[in-house]
């Protein structure tokens, strides 16, 4: 069995293969990295690089399930952390997404990136297997929060629980991701901050939501 000290330096290198990929992936693009490439950034032998991931895509993976459990977490948190009626917790969480896009914009570009990558070269087994894998109980209950506006009084009665959490998550991280990707072009364009765009979105979304 592995000592303790092992572990930990394992960890670490393991930690600084991951952060010299999302730095190199929020500048150039996943497409354009090769391995050759991660191995210089991160500073270690391409040997080393292989003992931790055999190919490109399990090191894109791996980040993509450290930021869903992240992005888990913070759901379920905030969700925690608000009382009051179904409709306030909804917004509550998408202040989160808000907090999300302003402070760690880099986090949310990359998954814009996976969006693309994942549309494009992977398996939709292979995302459910991650959800499944870190037990997305903060987003699966999102339906819950539905049935609970509804039967609270503060959301319209006619709306479909999963449908309507599926839509409404799909339109605001749509949007959250958009705005992190085209990042400073935004308010060049709209004459607009990029919170500010985000914000009115959810606004028109809560909208929709609330009863009459």
């Amino acid at each position: 069995m592995a000592s303790g000290p092992y572990r930990a330096h394992r960890e670490r290198q393991r930690r600084r293969i991951l952060d010299a990929a999302q730095a190199l992936f929020d500048v150039h693009g996943i497409d354009r990295i090769t391995m050759a490439d991660l191995v210089t950034a991160a500073g270690i032998r391409a040997s080393t690089m292989y003992e931790y991931f055999s190919n490109k895509d399990e090191l894109v993976w791996a980040l993509v399930e450290e930021l869903m459990v992240q992005s888990t977490q913070s759901v379920q948190q905030t969700i925690e952390g608000v009382t009051g009626k179904a409709l306030a917790r909804i917004a509550a969480l998408f202040q989160a997404f808000e907090f999300e896009l302003e402070h760690h914009p880099a986090r949310v570009r990359f998954m814009a990136q996976f969006d693309a990558m994942y549309a494009r070269d992977w398996s939709v087994e292979r995302l459910l297997t991650v959800e499944d894998k870190i037990a997305q109980n903060g987003i699966k209950a999102l339906p819950a929060l539905i049935r609970e506006g509804i039967a609270d009084g503060s959301l319209r009665s006619d709306l479909d629980p999963d449908l309507t959490m599926q839509s409404v998550l799909n339109a605001v991280i749509g949007a959250q991701r958009r705005l992190a990707s085209l990042g400073n072009r935004v308010e060049q364009e709209y004459g607009q901050p990029i919170h500010l765009l985000f914000r009115e979105t959810v606004r028109i979304v809560l909208l929709g939501l609330r009863a009459a």
